[in-house]
């Protein structure tokens, strides 16, 4: 299969990896340029499930990329081109994360500075109401901290298979798991967010669906009025 024409670069939104790939290769800067722009968010989600932090998983990414451009000429196909990026920064990012914890452990007075970030879910919030808005926002954030406390092994695993849409098969082979075990980790997941959400989504729902004041006036005169009495002014 002939490589990318270097003149076609308005056609990458729909080109397949494989052709990508060949352009890569041949150090065609369009088609590395998609490549990365294709993956940018799914790795940059799966290295930040892991390393809990969004300026270290930009570093992960971009170490991502520069490793696995050098390796390119390795990529046989056996795996798709989405798994194979994915396996180089989770391994990445595991790698970041053993460095900072040795680091942590001899600077134990250290660790208690770093504060993590949350996933940026992607965001689809309308602007028509404010309060709304508002409150779509709050859940997220709420859903968000809740992943990042998740165990590493549940996190990573839930991250790969909800957030970003990966297989079962695709998620085991990028991790190193057993299929099983994915499914495994994945209901645990699931379980924990559960478990922390109600827990805190509870207390809120005592407040939820608001029904006083003028609404609450205005119906109880209405009703009034048709049961015949006369309501004062």
């Amino acid at each position: 299969m002939a490589a990318l024409p270097k003149s076609e670069a308005h056609v990458l939104l729909d080109c397949p990896d494989d052709k990508l790939v060949l352009g890569a290769l041949a150090r065609q800067p369009d088609a590395i340029r998609a490549i990365i722009r294709r993956y940018n968010q799914r790795l940059y989600r799966l290295a930040r499930a892991i390393v809990r932090n969004d300026a270290v998983a930009e570093e992960v990414l971009q170490e991502t990329y520069l490793k696995a451009f050098a390796a390119l000429h390795t990529f046989r196909g056996e795996a798709s081109l989405s798994t194979w990026l994915s396996r180089i920064a989770i391994n990445e990012a595991l790698q970041r994360l053993r460095r900072q914890r040795t680091r942590a452990m001899l600077q134990a007075d250290l660790t208690h500075s770093q504060q993590a970030g949350v996933i940026p879910f992607p965001r689809a919030l309308s602007t028509d109401d404010p309060e709304r808005t508002m409150a779509q926002r709050q859940l997220l954030q709420m859903v968000e901290k809740a992943c990042d406390r998740l165990p590493d092994v549940y996190r990573v695993v839930f991250v790969a298979r909800v957030i970003e849409g990966l297989s079962v098969a695709e998620t085991a082979e990028a991790l190193d798991l057993q299929p099983a075990t994915v499914k495994t980790r994945l209901h645990r997941a699931r379980t924990l967010l559960r478990q922390e959400l109600e827990a805190q989504i509870g207390p809120l729902l005592l407040d939820a669906f608001p029904f006083a004041g003028k609404r609450c006036e205005l119906l109880t005169r209405l009703v009034m009025t048709k049961l015949g009495f006369r309501e004062p002014h």
